[in-house]
């Protein structure tokens, strides 16, 4: 039920009392918890502040704005206000949860522009998890025609926060983001995410960004932000005639990073769905002709005779799903390069390329491939490249969408890759009001045909998801494909998109690569396989990609690894998500409730670093669950052995707590559901273990130089592997450290060794909490050896080098004989010096060789035969 309260609002004022026909000054108005406070001001200029647990956040920053031939809006009188309190819930068509709650209070202020007495109304919505607020310019008499030059709306922050973000280019999102203080922060895009000194989390954004540009970030002065709106070519941002609305600017705050992830606010901010039966919308799974030709082993067009889409491989990829992927749910199949317009530089062909049927390679029958996979439950996904081509595009969007409703077709990706901007019109850019309203067209001209959208090179998300549930999904990101052709994304990239660009809305990143590797040897991708993983329950979207190709996920016998059974069973629309725990930039735990079921998904990934979490069960249900857990094996990491996977199964209840052992680079990820008795019968509960020693090899004393070895079998009592830093101490002396990761209920072994212990006397040996032990060091004679023999030739002369080694304690002496043909040439007594570790000194001899034959040549006992030819 929608509850709307008319409330008090409280009026500051700079005076103690006030007659009712005194000026208002000031508001404010107080999230329903009363944890964040907005106070309004318009002594001289309009500002807004906002206050959460009596933190400052924003200082007083400025509102208004700058037209071209209307006087600016920038000093206000309030006329009027009025707060109510809006307190329901709503249903999404799918999403992160099933049930969303939206609980704000609005205060709607009038104001009067003192100058020129136009009207501008300022809304603010303030939510326990953050605000949002907008402007409207109601129709009034002496405006017709509206031209923003530039929105004055300021964010000047509080402190100088830990800011993650990401350059602003209005042609693009797809960057890798920095983490920078605010204050290096110049020209960005939003979201823009921020960690205050007090752990308090922040992120400005926009919502419901509708017939406007949209709203960059750049530096003005100190710690303050300003908007910065895409503009037309001819240097307007914003044209609008009699009104105009603006998205919601949004400040979402949060005391932790999870707090950021899990609120809703952006998706409140929109308006509810336009789309009054929206039961044909469906989120899936899918797979496609597209890594093929980011890895060179195939090609979009016919040029290069090496044609990926082509009807004899779709029907590989689609009998893949059938026998693998294909069960109740639909699978769906993208095929890009289908189409004419991919030969020669398809970058400038946006007037040549062809979205309907008509349109096809000779190579390529979409008809025959479309009714090949709806006979095994595979959905096809069209793909519509425009290269910028926007007026090819909108020309040719009823014709190819009545196409696709026909072939019962209801899914495309489309594309726009035009990174300097729309070639059709010139000068349009993707993040400008132009493009804004195409994009959002185009979603709404899909909706009349029964066709969901999932844009690439897209505008930002804004929440318009709600609004328009066919819109499934966005790129707008660096995704996997930058893996395949370029240094690719670091560890640390998706451990930050949760709390960035995810804040917006779905992200088409396309997971499940398998050969992390990649064949051709070039580039890689720069995570374990087990994080691949994961990253289907870290990176929310209800279109989520199978990524590599069918073949990469078979082994050498033709069958699907273990671990692709976790690709079979996640899901991709959720009742219930919460982010159990995470620190951007370095880890985040994710835990999902499939849709309808009672059956949870858990992803955790880290950075480059190997990190130790806790997974806490409380949201599960009463009873015992299974466990499938899929972590990275003992041996894995993202640099040397990246595509191993250890699996395996256990019982848990809601009072348990795993431990989650997270190699670099790597992942973790299970599913848990209700245990059938048959799983109770055969499986093992999990129990609290450690780590500790179950056997010590050490030598208790040794001489000087010798090489000191312990070895230590580590055995791991718990249910989940577990792993540890072990450093390797000699009095307090750091010598190394060794990661050590342990399989549940097993037994590793591992060994530290140090080569040049000098001194004698006694030492005070420590492996981390498990070996405390003393070690003496006894005073070694001198010990001399022949190491390094070298025989060299340089036409009919000859050189013999040899090293002598002293391991001892003191110096000492060697004498050397050299002989060649058994013959004694030469003597020498060498005198090697001691040190740490062995000092060596090198030798020569040298002798010529005056006839061909065999020389036999010897330093003492080392013998070397050489054969040699006169020159």
């Amino acid at each position: 039920m929608k509850k709307v309260l008319l409330l008090f609002i409280s009026i500051l004022l700079s005076f103690s009392m006030l007659s009712c026909e005194e000026e208002i000054l000031s508001l404010e108005v107080s999230s329903p918890d009363d944890s964040i406070k907005v106070v309004i001001h318009s002594q001289e200029d309009l500002t807004y502040e906002v206050t959460y647990k009596d933190e400052k956040i924003i200082l007083p920053s400025e509102l208004g704005f700058e037209f071209e031939s209307i006087e600016p809006m920038t000093s206000f009188n309030i006329m009027s206000f009025e707060q109510v309190e809006v307190n329901d819930s709503w249903t999404p068509v799918w999403g992160q949860r099933s049930n969303i709650d939206n609980h704000y209070n609005e205060l709607k202020v009038v104001l009067e522009e003192k100058s020129s007495k136009k009207v501008l109304d300022l809304y603010f919505r303030v939510f326990n998890d953050g605000l949002g607020f907008r402007y409207i310019i109601p129709k009034q008499e002496g405006i017709n025609e509206i031209h923003v030059m530039d929105e004055l709306t300021q964010f000047k922050i509080a402190e100088d926060a830990k800011t993650w973000w990401i350059r602003n280019d209005w042609d693009s999102y797809e960057y890798l983001y920095k983490e920078t203080s605010l204050s290096e922060v110049k020209d960005a895009s939003t979201p823009l995410t921020m960690k205050f000194p007090s752990g308090t989390h922040v992120s400005i954004h926009e919502a419901a960004l509708v017939d406007y540009a949209g709203m960059a970030l750049r530096h003005g002065g100190d710690l303050n932000l300003e908007s910065h709106l895409a503009p037309w070519p001819d240097g307007v941002k914003v044209k609008a005639s009699e009104t105009m609305t603006t998205p919601w600017r949004t400040i979402t705050i949060a005391d932790d990073a999870g707090g950021l992830a899990d609120s809703s606010l952006i998706l409140n901010l929109n308006e509810p769905s336009q789309i009054k039966d929206a039961s044909w919308i469906t989120p899936m799974k899918y797979m496609g002709i597209w890594w093929e030709m980011h890895i060179k082993k195939s090609d979009w067009g016919r040029h290069n005779l090496n044609h990926g889409a082509t009807t004899e491989n779709a029907k590989y990829y689609i009998d893949f799903i059938e026998k693998y992927l294909s069960d109740d749910e639909p699978i769906g199949l993208l095929v890009e390069g289908w189409n004419q317009g991919w030969d020669g530089n398809w970058i400038e062909n946006y007037d040549l390329f062809k979205f309907t049927e008509d349109g096809e390679y000779e190579d390529f029958d979409v008809s025959e491939v479309v009714a090949y996979g709806q006979e095994r439950n595979v959905e096809y996904i069209m793909h519509n490249e425009t290269s910028g081509g926007i007026e090819n595009y909108e020309a040719s969007m009823d014709d190819a969408y009545s196409d696709y409703q026909r072939l019962s077709i209801n899914a495309i990706k489309s594309g726009y890759v035009a990174d300097g901007g729309m070639k059709q019109p010139r000068g349009q850019h993707h993040h400008g009001q132009y493009m804004v309203n195409h994009y959002n067209n185009a979603v709404k001209k899909a909706a009349e045909y029964q066709i969901v959208i999932n844009t690439h090179e897209p505008i930002k998300a804004t929440g318009l998801s709600r609004t328009y549930p066919n819109w499934v999904a966005r790129e707008g990101v660096q995704g996997m494909e930058y893996n395949a052709w370029s240094e690719g994304n670091p560890p640390e990239h998706t451990t930050i998109l949760p709390f960035t660009r995810i804040l917006g809305g779905p992200i088409d990143y396309t997971p499940g690569i398998f050969d992390v590797t990649i064949d051709n040897g070039t580039y890689r991708v720069h995570t374990t396989r087990a994080k691949q993983l994961a990253l289907y329950v870290i990176l929310y979207s209800p279109l989520q990609m199978i990524t590599d190709l069918p073949e990469n996920y078979l082994d050498d016998s033709s069958k699907p690894y273990e671990e692709f059974k976790f690709v079979q069973d996640v899901a991709v629309d959720w009742d219930e998500s919460k982010i159990i725990s995470a620190e951007i930039g370095d880890y985040v735990m994710t835990a999902r409730k499939t849709k309808g079921k009672d059956e949870w998904f858990v992803g955790c990934i880290t950075d480059e670093e190997s990190r130790e979490l806790s997974l806490p069960l409380d949201f599960l249900g009463e009873g015992l669950y299974t466990a499938e857990v899929y972590t990275d094996d003992t041996n894995t990491d993202y640099l040397t052995n990246p595509n191993n996977v250890a699996t395996y199964k256990l019982l848990v209840d809601n009072t348990d707590v795993l431990p989650i052992s997270l190699s670099q680079g790597g992942g973790t990820a299970i599913r848990l559901y209700p245990s059938s008795q048959e799983e109770q019968d055969s499986l093992v509960k999990y129990i609290v273990g450690n780590i500790s020693v179950k056997d010590i090899v050490m030598k208790k004393s040794i001489q000087s130089n010798d090489l000191f070895e312990v070895t230590l079998s580590i055995e791991n009592t718990s249910g989940m592997t577990l792993g540890i830093d072990m450093p390797f101490m000699m009095d307090d002396e750091l010598i190394e450290t060794k990661y050590m990761r342990i399989k549940p209920h097993s037994t590793e072994t591992y060994t530290f060794s140090k080569d040049d212990i000098f001194e004698p006397g006694t030492y005070q040996i420590e492996v981390g909490d498990l070996l405390n032990e003393t070690l003496v060091v006894d005073k070694k004679e001198a010990s001399l050896e022949l190491i390094d023999f070298e025989v060299f030739v340089n036409t009919n002369k000859a050189m013999a080098r040899v090293k002598v080694l002293n391991s001892g304690y003191e110096a000492g002496e060697k004498n050397l004989v050299f002989k060649v043909n058994d013959q004694v040439i030469e003597e020498k007594l060498v005198e090697v010096e001691s040190a740490p570790g062995g000092k060596t000194k090198g030798i020569t001899f040298r002798f010529d060789l005056s006839q061909t034959g065999i020389y036999k040549i010897q330093i003492n006992d080392l013998i070397y035969e050489l054969n040699h030819t006169v020159e």
